[in-house]
């Protein structure tokens, strides 16, 4: 919200493999000019995520295609300060011909054709995580997904927490830190909102629909006057996270913890 917020134009995200409606939003507001990833959509929700495809069809935002596979050699070959990483899977598909940064090569062992898939380098990663401590040790409940992936390449790492914990209670089980030494940790609770975050709330089925019902009308019709109106409403009006939440509510908030 902070960077819709901002004004800022004309970024590159490289999203989670399988992008969400948090990124849907950057892309409805004209914060994005080019998006990796390898899906974006709403589940359940919405199959294909409606400002994302009503972009797309404009012409109004690059993409570059990949599978899920293709989307963590990018990131792998970044970690790795490698140059590309070879992935055989992508061979006899039509990904070479819609993006043309994926090279087929002749494997200098085999003789096999291979795809070379370039390093993907993030300037900034954002995570999102359960809790760390002061000194950057981040620890994830549940799955991080492909969050250490987007960490190790990245140049700079900000996470955003439900909580920061005394180093004390990282020390008690150590096996649990899924990143370490990151450059910021931000608290905000409920910060995951309307997503879920695993161990403290589940997603907000009432308010996705209602995003989702905004950002359809200006797909399929091209009227925004329901998607402005929920930015403004929940973006651009509220000036800081605590106003966010006084908007959602409190009795949505508390119910949100019934599992």
């Amino acid at each position: 919200r902070q960077i819709i917020r901002r004004g800022v134009k004309g970024l590159t995200v490289v999203g989670p493999a399988s992008g969400g409606l948090d990124l849907d939003l950057l892309i409805g507001a004209g914060c994005v000019r080019k998006l990796v990833t390898a899906y974006m959509g709403g589940e359940h929700y919405c199959p294909v995520a409606p400002m994302f495809r009503a972009a797309v069809e404009r012409g109004e935002l690059e993409v570059w295609e990949c599978d899920e596979g293709m989307y963590y050699c990018a990131l792998r070959a970044a970690a790795q300060r490698l140059p590309f990483t070879p992935w055989k899977a992508g061979i006899g598909t039509s990904f070479p011909e819609v993006n043309p940064d994926i090279r087929v090569f002749n494997d200098p062992i085999t003789g096999e054709p291979i795809l070379a898939i370039p390093a993907i380098k993030p300037d900034i990663a954002i995570i999102y995580a359960a809790h760390a401590d002061p000194y950057g040790n981040v620890q994830h409940i549940g799955t991080g997904f492909g969050d250490r992936a987007l960490w190790r390449a990245a140049d700079r790492t900000i996470v955003q927490v439900e909580r920061i914990i005394p180093n004390e209670e990282v020390r008690k089980n150590p096996l649990a830190t899924s990143l370490y030494g990151v450059d910021a940790i931000v608290r905000a609770p409920y910060g995951s909102h309307p997503f879920a975050a695993p161990g403290y709330y589940i997603e907000d089925a009432e308010h996705l629909r209602e995003y989702v019902a905004a950002a359809t009308t200006y797909a399929k019709h091209g009227d925004r006057g329901s998607f402005e109106a929920y930015l403004r409403k929940y973006v651009l009006e509220p000036e800081t996270h605590a106003d966010y939440l006084e908007v959602i509510g409190i009795k949505r908030l508390i119910s949100l913890h019934e599992y």
